[in-house]
C-alpha cells in the first residue's frame, strides 16, 4: 500500500468505496477487502450501510486505529444541529468513538456553510472527527469552505474521461486529498484499447492502468467499489509498477 501525507497525516492511496453495497454482501466486502490489505474505507449515512461498514470491520479483527474511515452527511441534515445528530448516529452503526473524515456530501441550498462546517469543527473539537472536507465542491466552493474550516479533502468523481485539472491544481496549492471516487468510470476503462495497451506493457489490467494513472497524481487517492475478491484484489495490486511519463499523457489525453 501506498500512502499520501496530507496535512501531516498518512492517508492509504487506494480505499474501498461502498456506494450500493448493502446487506451481508457489504459487510463481506469490507470484511474482505480488510483482511487483504485494504485500510480505507468510504461510506455515507445516505448509503444507508453504515451498520454493515461497522460489522465489517469489527469482524475483520483489523485494528480500528489502522483504518482510515469517512463518511459523509447529506444535504438534508446541514443544520448544526442534524450534523450532531446525524454523526452521532453514524458513530453508533459504525460502531467507532471517531471517524477519520466527515465530508459535506454536495454542495447545499438553504444552509450556510460556515453553519454546517462550524458543527463539524465542534465534532473535530471533541475529537468524534479528526478531519473536515467535502465533495462534488468547484473550486471556488472549496475556496468559501476553506474560509470556515480546514479543508481536508474534496471527493468528485474523477477518472480517464472526467478531467479534474482545476481541481488538481487547487488540491497541490492547498494540501488537499482529492479523491477519485467511480474511478473506473462503471467498468468502462476496462474495455479502453488504450488503457489495455498501456496495461499490457506492465502484465497488467486496463482497469489496473486506469488505477495506476489516478494513483501516480499528487494529493489523488481513489476508491473503487468491489465485492468479489477477484476485483478486490485486481484494484490493490498496483503498486508494483509506475507508468512512463508517455504512458500518463496518453491517459490523460482520453478526457479530451
Amino acid at each position: 500500500m501506498e500512502y499520501l501525507t496530507i496535512k501531516n497525516t498518512k492517508v492509504p492511496s487506494l480505499g474501498l468505496g461502498t456506494y450500493r453495497l448493502t446487506g451481508e454482501a457489504c459487510v463481506g466486502a469490507v470484511g474482505r477487502a480488510l483482511s487483504m490489505g485494504y485500510r480505507h474505507l468510504d461510506t455515507a449515512q445516505m448509503y444507508g450501510n453504515e451498520a454493515e461498514v461497522g460489522r465489517g470491520i469489527e469482524d475483520s479483527g483489523v485494528d480500528r486505529e489502522e483504518i482510515f474511515l469517512a463518511t459523509k452527511v447529506w444535504p438534508s441534515d446541514f443544520a448544526r444541529d442534524r450534523v450532531l445528530q446525524k454523526t452521532s448516529e453514524s458513530l453508533k452503526k459504525l460502531r467507532t468513538e471517531y471517524v477519520d473524515l466527515l465530508l459535506m456530501h454536495w454542495p447545499g441550498d438553504g444552509v450556510p456553510l460556515g453553519e454546517t462546517l462550524g458543527a463539524m469543527q465542534e465534532l473535530q473539537g471533541e475529537g468524534s472527527v479528526r478531519h473536515v472536507g467535502v465533495s462534488n465542491f468547484s473550486p471556488s466552493l472549496v475556496e468559501e469552505a476553506a474560509e470556515h474550516a480546514e479543508i481536508f479533502c474534496n471527493q468528485v468523481q474523477y477518472h480517464p474521461y472526467r478531467r479534474q485539472d482545476a481541481l488538481l491544481e487547487q488540491a497541490r496549492e492547498m494540501d488537499y486529498m482529492l479523491t477519485a471516487y467511480t474511478p473506473l468510470s462503471r467498468g468502462g476503462v476496462g474495455r479502453d484499447n488504450t488503457l489495455r495497451e498501456i496495461g499490457e506493457a506492465h502484465d497488467k489490467t486496463a482497469t489496473q492502468a486506469a488505477l495506476r494513472w489516478l494513483l501516480q497524481q499528487d494529493k489523488v487517492c481513489a476508491i473503487p467499489k468491489a465485492t468479489g475478491e477477484e476485483h478486490l484484489r485486481e484494484n490493490l495490486d498496483v503498486f508494483d509498477f509506475e507508468l512512463s511519463d508517455e504512458e500518463m499523457d496518453r491517459t490523460f489525453s482520453l478526457g479530451g
